[in-house]
């Protein structure tokens, strides 16, 4: 791990999203105090908490692999952290009934894990990180071992979850759905450092470098120059430009052959349900667009195309750089 330095807030999540092995769950035990830290610090509220036992820091942590106990139910799984605590009876109840209530599994109180589905088993293991009250919420991969709907079911119910209680929260991610949708601020790691921070919209619509555009979402990399007025453009003839430029693939228009910035021939084309995704080949190189699927037939493999952008469509990127 490199030296990085990130900044929460009250009611804020903020999601770390990057590649595999970059160190993103690394910085999360961190803060959980399950890795020794040899160099810098962790704050809370004021309090350093570097070298204090994990117990101590009264934190709530949410693992990938959610950690309850097969032999407890439900409720008593979400009791635990309330016993340790010495929570007196009539009060534990009362905090277990509602954080149950929260998470919508009030009626699944008797029921043991194994009786459950697998969102249902996360919502118990977010239900007892948050029943203890903690003043930060760490999530180490908490969707990865859902299917594809229930991934996106639970992204809507963790981000109203954090809203409703209002906890900051810190989720470590490498999916760019759960990251851009569940967060109020995005970390973006690479190479155990921290190459930009942003509000989703903004790290999507201005990544600063190619590694952070192709990882947060498609892009196409072109290569350009400014023009006289100082706005990018794409070259037109092979070669490498002064610019590396970012074109999202749904950003570009298909228009009649002779009325775009650009030539081409598709050379594939994919159906997603609500989109159409075209591959097209050009005298710079292949091309990526993507259409709204409006209910009328698509472009036709091979048809020759023309493609069109507004300028300020068009990202300068900064270097791949990873400074040690």
């Amino acid at each position: 791990m490199g030296r990085c330095e990130m900044k929460s807030y009250s009611s804020v999540d903020v999601g770390a999203r990057s590649e595999s092995g970059c160190g993103k769950t690394t910085t999360l035990q961190m803060i959980a105090g399950f890795v020794e830290v040899s160099d810098g610090r962790i704050v809370l509220d004021g309090r350093d908490i570097t070298h204090a036992k994990p117990s101590s820091r009264g934190l709530g942590v949410v693992f990938q692999s959610y950690a309850l106990f097969p032999h407890m139910t439900v409720a008593n799984n979400v009791a635990f952290g309330l016993r340790m605590r010495k929570v007196p009876a009539a009060e534990l109840q009362q905090r277990v009934n509602r954080v149950l209530q929260l998470v919508r599994l009030g009626q699944h109180a008797e029921r043991y894990p194994r009786e459950l589905s697998g969102g249902q088993r996360q919502r118990v293991a977010l239900a007892r990180a948050l029943v203890i009250e903690p003043p930060v919420l760490l999530l180490d991969e908490p969707l990865s071992n859902l299917d594809a709907n229930l991934r996106e079911e639970m992204q809507f119910e963790i981000r109203r979850i954090q809203n409703e209680v209002g906890i900051t929260t810190l989720m470590v991610t490498h999916d760019q759905a759960e990251a851009l949708s569940i967060s109020d601020r995005v970390v973006v790691m690479q190479a155990g450092r921290i190459t930009q921070i942003d509000e989703p919209y903004t790290l999507y619509e201005h990544p600063r470098t190619r590694f952070i555009s192709g990882f947060v979402g498609k892009a196409n990399m072109l290569q350009g120059d400014l023009d006289s007025t100082g706005s990018p453009q794409v070259r037109q003839l092979p070669g490498n430009g002064a610019l590396t430029l970012s074109l999202r693939p749904e950003k570009i228009d298909l228009v009649a052959p002779g009325c775009g910035r650009l030539s081409g021939r598709i050379v594939m084309r994919y159906f997603l349900g609500s989109q159409w995704l075209y591959r097209i080949h050009t005298d710079i190189g292949e091309v990526t667009v993507v259409r709204r699927n409006d209910g009328q037939a698509p472009l036709e493999q091979g048809a020759a195309v023309d493609m069109d952008w507004p300028t300020e469509l068009l990202r300068v990127l900064d270097a791949d750089e990873v400074r040690t």
